[in-house]
């Protein structure tokens, strides 16, 4: 899979996992609470995951919401952390 898709397949499970748990990327970085950078090392981060197949099916069972990430998430401190109102 190329660099390109990998990244905006990353970048839509990133986005998506942070609507699910009721975190608006753009809101937090208006905000101030994060910037662009950390949403890329987000992605980055989710890149090196070795289920995104988990995610996407962890995804379809909770886009309606969920309180956490599932544990396999490479990212759910950050989310934990947007979702408390924290600055990252």
């Amino acid at each position: 899979m190329s660099t390109s898709i990998t990244l905006k397949r990353h970048a839509e499970l990133v986005d998506r996992m942070a609507n699910a748990l009721g975190v608006d990327l753009e809101e937090k970085v208006m905000e101030g609470k994060i910037d662009f950078d950390g949403i890329s090392d987000a992605v980055l981060s989710c890149t090196g995951c070795a289920g995104p197949e988990d995610c996407v099916h962890w995804l379809a069972l909770n886009d309606e919401g969920a309180d956490a990430p599932p544990g396999m998430c490479r990212n759910s401190d950050l989310f934990a952390a947007l979702k408390a109102g924290k600055r990252i």
